[in-house]
């Protein structure tokens, strides 16, 4: 399941479970990732097998769930020859899909199989880095729970995603019919951008702030090109909202606030220029989440990974696209997005009943979740091994501000940079808490950013403003005294 992590204990110190006091996920379907050291994420980048083979679990469209890997293996033996591989996917539409683009991608000819209700994209040997590509960047993924029930012969039938539709609008102030529940967080991004009227034309999409890795990669592979202005501010922004009032791109894309800078474009701006443009405004809410931001004020249709502060149990993957109701692109971006829902990256139902579950605390768990946010970058701000934080509160806040609800606040996921870069695998090291990708998880989560979301493009992310040896932090649940007790145990190295 996307981003959904809990601890390994085999790869980590046992303090880690009796120290911080928060229960773990007892689901089989939550992804243990740990990566509790500096040279274990080095390891796992470089592919060594003395970290991969410790590996059970992963961040699911990245690493594939051990009971996808042998819903996949089954498949494989029972459709290809020895020479192909196989990547199953959830419906006949999204395999056509895959099918297409593997084929445009891979330069080589590509089938499909029916397999017992789900679809086989069958390819070369040689086409299997491009398949799986497709299955990363898509979203259209089928689950762990999907994958168990069909090894059980057990597979359900239905759909329960009107409801979490109908919960999740409360929190968007969008209405449920213009609500649409995908497998994913990547699937509703997907989907999005295949929607935008000016995609048939050929257009372009813009990229406002430096975004999460795959939210570009989505607009590189899927769509016409993207074009990409690092930083929303200044001449260059000026000139961006210029071009996007000439009706330039097919839709513009940002994160409110962006993930990992936490940085907040002027929404209120962009939004008019993408008016006179008549161009939709597309804004994702993943790092804040909707209690704490009310995008759809500003965007035609706001994007969301459900996994996360949403779900807040780290145990299911989903993802949401809303419409805002008076966007004059409301009725085109409706039509496409509910069929994609329904036929492309529909949400399982289980997985939708434990969502369902989970989103009752979702209130709660984010007021104790901002105030650690808050709390923890103010107090990391004033550290003297801290050279800077970056956090809604501290970074564009009048920008946040803006979009923030009335009783919202600046969410839980924050970075920062040591004054001593040197001494970052040392402290992230000694860190005594979870340590691993993905945001939203009960328990405090750190993982090193640049290096397990750019390792093949450290330089460009440094030339975008995200260093190396960038710490990124989600907090969890855990007593703001805990928390500030671990990090000042480590931050003491530094």
């Amino acid at each position: 399941m996307e981003g959904a992590v809990t601890r390994d204990l085999s790869a980590q110190p046992a303090w880690q479970e009796k120290d911080l006091g928060i229960p773990l996920p007892d689901s089989p379907h939550a992804c243990s990732v740990c990566l509790p050291t500096w040279d274990s994420v080095i390891g796992y980048e470089e592919g060594r097998d003395k970290v991969l083979k410790r590996m059970r679990m992963g961040y699911p469209r990245f690493f594939k769930h051990p009971t996808v890997e042998r819903l996949f293996d089954n498949a494989k033996a029972e459709t290809a020859l020895d020479s192909e591989d196989v990547v199953v996917l959830p419906t006949r539409a999204s395999v056509q899909r895959a099918h297409r683009w593997v084929e445009r991608r891979a330069e080589t000819a590509v089938r499909i199989s029916s397999y017992h209700g789900l679809q086989a994209l069958i390819v070369p040997s040689k086409a299997k880095a491009e398949a799986n590509n497709y299955w990363r960047f898509s979203g259209e993924v089928v689950s762990s729970r999907q994958a168990q029930d069909f090894l059980d012969g057990k597979p359900r039938e239905g759909s329960k995603s009107h409801l979490i539709a109908r919960a999740v609008a409360k929190f968007t102030g969008s209405e449920p019919d213009h609500t649409f529940v995908f497998s994913s967080g990547m699937a509703a991004v997907t989907s999005v951008l295949r929607a935008l009227p000016g995609l048939m034309k050929g257009k372009k999409t813009l990229q406002l702030e430096f975004p999460y890795v795959d939210c570009l990669k989505v607009q590189e592979f899927f769509g016409h090109g993207v074009v990409y202005l690092n930083e929303a501010s200044g001449e260059s922004f000026d000139e961006a909202l210029k071009r996007i009032r000439q009706g330039e791109f097919a839709g513009v894309f940002t994160e409110v606030p962006s993930n990992p800078l936490l940085r907040t474009v002027d929404l209120a701006r962009v939004a008019q220029a993408c008016a006179e443009g008549s161009t939709p405004l597309v804004v994702d809410d993943s790092a804040a989440g909707p209690l704490n931001v009310e995008a759809l004020r500003f965007a035609d249709v706001v994007t969301g990974s459900l996994t996360k502060w949403v779900s807040g149990e780290g145990d299911v993957m989903a993802g949401m696209a809303a419409v805002r109701s008076d966007s004059p692109l409301a009725a085109a971006l409706c039509e496409s997005l509910a069929a994609d829902a329904a036929d492309c990256a529909p949400l399982y139902i289980a997985d939708a009943e434990v969502l369902l579950s989970n989103l009752k605390g979702y209130s709660k768990r984010m007021k104790t979740v901002n105030a650690n946010g808050i709390e923890l970058a103010s107090w990391l701000a004033e550290q003297p091994a801290v050279a800077q934080v970056w956090h809604p509160s501290l970074v564009c806040r009048e920008n946040y501000d803006a979009v923030r609800r009335k009783n919202g606040g600046y969410g839980g996921l924050l970075s920062f940079v040591l004054k001593n870069p040197k001494k970052t695998a040392k402290v992230y090291d000694a860190l005594k808490v979870s340590k691993g990708p993905s945001f939203g998880t009960p328990f405090t989560l750190v993982c090193p950013y640049t290096m397990l979301a750019h390792y093949p493009e450290l330089e460009w992310a440094e030339g975008c403003g995200v260093p190396s040896h960038l710490l990124r932090v989600s907090c969890g649940l855990e007593s703001f005294s805990t928390l500030q007790a671990a990090f000042e145990e480590a931050l003491a190295l530094g």
